[in-house]
């Protein structure tokens, strides 16, 4: 008898280790899960104002040479307007328009198509300046995504979904913004330079929203007179504060000289740039800096053109891809 119950208690042993080694089923087939990166953009219309997605899209090919990369845009609008230009596809495409921006999709419908082919673990980047509303939508998808179970484990359409902070950083305490920032800020040294170089102040013109707070363009602000004093920098944006009012009254009391560089940050210099910005009506931004006395020179290049932002787009994607246990080759 006792050698019975030795003889059971070396098989439970044998069992129980034997379980231990060999992985389970799920993990076995969460080792062949193939990853992929989403590149969420505000998007644009402009071809021109498309090097900056360009260039963002071939450096995260590059440093992601193995890994699927899918472009969205975020905005409904800019989208539905590539829908109708597919009707004259060959025009577009002669053009230069790349075949994955002609056919650009929203986040729900680029999510569909790869998990349709088999890819269970995706890094969702943001390409956005800041977590502001266009952000907190894409968020909103990705929390929806996230949150779908099946009574299987394994046939969940998705394993883990991460999302890569904005340029200029995001809420939360695992990263700080202010660092974000300011490697940000380092990257447009050039722009700065540009300025010295003419002895003219640097006007940026953001986006902004009425939704969320626009603090972190004074911040932005702020960060470029700490790291470039000796050259004035103005932040201001199309929606929201610092609004262009707010900007020509500094402008006014504060300029010391009357030479302006004016340059859109955004990633892309597309409709607000061309427009905006530096359009023909009489309330672009150039026009009525012009009115009051400054010489105006615009420049169309957007943030995403820079390979420091780029770069730095790169770093928030091994980020993401690291806090979630994403592998990404």
């Amino acid at each position: 008898m006792r050698g019975f119950r030795t003889l059971v208690i070396a098989g439970l042993i044998f069992i129980c280790l034997f379980s231990f080694i060999q992985p389970s089923e799920a993990k076995m087939e969460r080792g062949k899960e193939k990853s992929a990166i989403v590149l969420a953009f505000f998007g644009t219309t402009y071809p021109s104002g498309l090097k900056a997605v360009v260039n963002i899209l071939q450096t995260v090919k590059k440093a992601f040479p193995n890994t699927e990369v899918r472009v969205t845009f975020t905005s409904n609008i800019i989208r539905s307007i590539w829908r109708k230009r597919q009707k004259e596809a060959k025009l577009w495409l002669s053009r230069g328009v790349p075949k994955e921006i002609l056919y650009v999709k929203g986040i729900l419908a680029t999510m569909d198509e790869l998990q349709e082919r088999g890819y269970k673990n995706i890094v969702v980047q943001s390409t956005h300046i800041y977590h502001m509303e266009q952000v907190e939508d894409l968020l909103s998808y990705i929390r929806a995504l996230r949150s779908i179970e099946t009574v299987k484990e394994r046939w969940r359409p998705f394993h883990k979904i991460a999302f890569g902070r904005p340029i200029f950083g995001g809420v939360g305490d695992k990263y700080d913004y202010h660092e974000d920032l300011k490697k940000a800020v380092l990257t447009l040294k050039d722009d700065v330079e540009l300025a010295r170089r003419k002895g003219a102040v640097l006007v940026y013109m953001g986006h902004g929203n009425e939704f969320w707070s626009t603090g972190i363009y004074i911040e932005a602000q702020k960060m470029f007179r700490k790291l470039f004093p000796d050259v004035q920098v103005f932040v201001g944006t199309v929606e929201g504060f610092p609004s262009l009012d707010d900007v020509l009254y500094l402008l006014k009391t504060h300029a010391k000289s009357k030479k302006i560089i004016l340059k859109p940050l955004m990633v892309v210099a597309g409709d607000h740039a061309h427009n905006d910005m530096a359009g023909d009506e009489p309330d672009s931004w150039k026009n009525v800096f012009e009115k009051n006395g400054f010489e105006v020179t615009p420049i169309f290049e957007g943030l995403g053109e820079k390979p420091g932002i780029a770069n730095i787009v790169v770093e928030h994607i091994k980020d993401a891809a690291r806090d979630a246990g994403i592998v990404l080759k």
